[in-house]
């Protein structure tokens, strides 16, 4: 398989994505002539699959009829759709296709998680990670090349940014993670969990996210519930609003300080949306009754940054009026970090503070590091074309300097 050919916004070289520039999937005009790149049907909502049908002059059950078959049988030869008439499977093969990324690689660890290096265009390569356990099977999607954010713990926004992902790129990676696990040992779950929390910031690519999510909770495809699905965030104030009122999944907000002055260096986004932006956001995300009532907030464990018994309690202080659980994440090391992993005994005197607080308190259990598929260990490879290695350089000069000050 191949990459989707559907045309794509995309990112000037050196620019951030912002919500009206999300790199959504533009629509192929239908019944055109076959010379017209053809519509990639797996990054197609029920919605727009039913329009999709109506110009073909087709009923709209199709729709329900294709995703079935593209999404819950993994079919992708319009000729096996024996239920469509035989003239609409050969319109629907001239012009139109099923196309996921390609995988160019896999990994497998010890503790049996599972990585895909998926090749994009332009020497774009994304990683996505399949954790099992016992009961439940977790698919750590991507939705950007690289990120635009500079997050100075993470592997993934080293390698700078390329451009967001097309609807069809992220569901695609649920697609193969699906038939790869066909052939999987005995006991292996399948995937019963998706969290957004590979490469990228999801929010800045908001409408091609949405549309996958919708894609992957239908009943017709996936048939995900709204609470095992979790987007993970830096804390993009605007679309956290936004995602509030289009779409009911679990948050998950990257938070990793409780004060803005050190947030400000570990995830420079809060010097635009500073924590009191970021908990109003918060607030008004579960001011709905029928949300789940809580949002789970992402510490990363850094020695003698972010780990001390004052963080602990300041974090504890922001989070007091706020129904949260907190997931505690021991640092997952790449080269050239600059960061340490904080000792067990720091993370224990961590999250007793926090639980005395009476604040659902986890620390998560690092999967996957032996193949670098640990939280915050992505990297995948990315055509930067926002400069960000240099960028990172001298911001920690900066910091460096104003610290020896």
């Amino acid at each position: 398989m191949t990459i989707a050919s559907n045309s794509r916004e995309s990112v000037p070289g050196g620019t951030h994505p912002s919500l009206g520039r999300s790199g959504r999937v533009r629509r192929v005009a239908l019944g055109a002539s076959p010379r017209t790149a053809p519509v990639n049907l797996l990054g197609l909502s029920r919605d727009t699959l039913e329009t999709f049908f109506a110009e073909l002059g087709e009923r709209p059950y199709r729709a329900r009829q294709v995703l079935k078959w593209i999404h819950d049988r993994g079919v992708t030869e319009f000729a096996a759709m024996t239920d469509l008439s035989r003239e609409l499977r050969d319109r629907l093969s001239r012009e139109a296709c099923i196309l996921a990324p390609e995988v160019c690689g896999e990994q497998s660890s010890s503790d049996g998680t599972r990585k895909w290096a998926l090749r994009l265009d332009a020497g774009n390569v994304i990683e996505t990670v399949f954790i099992p356990e016992k009961s439940r099977g977790t698919l750590c999607v991507s939705t950007q090349a690289g990120c635009a954010l500079d997050c100075t713990f993470c592997a993934t926004a080293r390698q700078g940014f390329n451009r967001n992902l097309s609807t069809a790129e992220i569901v695609g990676q649920l697609w193969l993670a699906g038939r790869a696990l066909e052939t999987a040992p005995p006991g292996t779950p399948g995937v019963t969990n998706v969290v957004l929390m590979g490469m990228g910031e999801p929010l800045l690519n908001f409408n091609n996210v949405v549309d996958a999510l919708r894609i992957m909770m239908d009943d017709f495809a996936y048939g995900l519930g709204k609470r095992k699905v979790t987007l993970s965030t830096s804390g993009v104030v605007p679309a956290m609003d936004r995602l509030r009122e289009t779409l009911d999944v679990s948050l998950a907000v990257s938070l990793h300080a409780a004060a803005d002055a050190l947030r400000d260096r570990l995830v420079p986004l809060n010097r635009k949306y500073p924590l009191a932006e970021l908990m109003g956001a918060c607030r008004r995300f579960l001011q709905d009754k029928h949300r789940k009532h809580t949002i789970t907030f992402e510490y990363v464990m850094l020695k003698d940054v972010n780990d001390s018994v004052s963080n602990a309690r300041a974090l504890a202080k922001l989070l007091a009026d706020i129904p949260a659980k907190v997931n505690l994440i021991p640092f997952n090391p790449f080269e050239g970090a600059g960061f340490e992993r904080s000792g067990p005994d720091a993370i224990d005197r961590f999250a007793r503070v926090l639980q005395e607080r009476r604040i659902t308190t986890i620390t998560r259990r690092p999967r996957g590091q032996d193949i670098d598929a640990a939280c915050g260990q992505l990297a995948g490879a990315v055509d930067d074309r926002s400069r960000r290695p240099e960028h990172f350089a001298r911001l920690e000069a900066s910091f460096q300097q104003r610290a020896g000050g």
